[in-house]
């Protein structure tokens, strides 16, 4: 049995930055996860100047595709609103696979399914054997599953649907564009180019709003490329998406049992506003870390809860 003090189930942004914590204070540490990295993440891959901060990385440090945004063309209901701002876009393929090497701890590929405690450690699979555990897989992380299902219910209401893909593509227009409540869709879509001839579009709504309504996600992801192709924004693309869940910020309370510990997408953390999800789930990761490390409790509730503020301050910032 393979056994580390600390072991991360998920290897994205919050189980990557965890690691990279643990490894400084020199605690062992181990990353499981179910893919080979790199791997197809889908997200729109909008990334703040406070998650660079957070993950001690210069822009010009990062080797990979890093697009700047000086400005995004907010619509709501059809009424435009530019905003000077300074943010970034990455691709998921190349940032996640950065992160997990940069943090320099060993990383197997197994899904996890069985986890338990015995004897004040954690069994998975009975291959794995840890003092503490972190769960950093997702909206459908195992750990979640194993240990918080009950303690951690998740409020249906704040549920996401969404639907998306990124692909090659030659932009005419580099700049980023949100559309909110068009077609009363109750959440919005996107348009996010990225460096080096890719594009990512999507489109996101309150699964429980869509069910009331009667509609899908996917009736309003036909209204949105629609409006791509009537503008020249994806002119010829024969579009194939892909959907998944997740689940906006809501109580933060029970995040951790014993040592097992919640982060990112499985404690559901994404920003209300804007549903973003990777500045909170690195901060939640080297939350994890400093409560391992300090053996101090495990409070996500400074956690970044609203996106709007950031865009806004940054906006201040390349004014001056």
């Amino acid at each position: 049995m393979i056994e580390a003090t600390v072991i991360i189930v998920g290897g994205g942004p919050a189980g990557s930055t965890c690691a990279r914590e643990l490894k400084k204070n020199g605690i062992d540490a181990l990353i499981i996860d179910q893919n080979e990295f790199p791997r197809t993440k889908l997200c729109a891959g909008w990334i703040t100047p406070k998650v660079l901060a957070d993950l001690e990385l210069a822009p010009q440090d990062y080797p990979h595709s890093l697009l700047v945004y000086h400005k995004i063309l907010f619509s709501f209901k059809k009424i435009p609103l530019p905003l000077p701002t300074r943010q970034y876009s990455i691709r998921r393929f190349e940032f996640d696979a950065f992160l997990l090497k940069r943090a320099g701890v060993p990383v197997h590929k197994h899904r996890a399914k069985d986890i338990r405690r015995e004897n004040n450690k954690y069994i998975i699979d009975d291959e794995y054997k840890c003092t503490y555990l972190v769960g950093a897989g997702g909206t459908h992380c195992p750990v979640r599953r194993a240990l918080f299902s009950e303690i951690h219910p998740r409020d249906p209401r704040l549920c996401i649907a969404t639907v998306e893909e990124e692909f090659a593509w030659e932009c005419k227009d580099f700049r980023c564009r949100l559309w909110f409540f068009e077609n009363n869709l109750p959440g919005y879509s996107w348009y996010v180019p990225k460096q080096k001839g890719y594009l990512n579009v999507g489109i996101g709504g309150k699964l429980d709003s869509l069910k009331k309504r009667g509609r899908t996600i996917n009736h309003y992801w036909s209204l949105f490329t629609e409006k791509l192709s009537r503008k020249n924004f994806t002119n010829g693309h024969n579009f194939n998406p892909r959907g998944h869940i997740y689940y906006l910020r809501g109580k933060t309370e029970n995040t951790s049992r014993e040592n097992a510990f919640l982060t990112g997408d499985a404690a559901g953390l994404a920003t209300r506003d804007m549903g973003e999800g990777i500045g909170p789930a690195v901060e939640s990761g080297k939350l994890a870390a400093k409560a391992i490390i300090s053996n101090t409790p495990y409070s996500l509730k400074n956690v970044t809860q609203w996106s709007a503020p950031q865009i806004l301050k940054s906006g201040f910032k390349e004014d001056k």
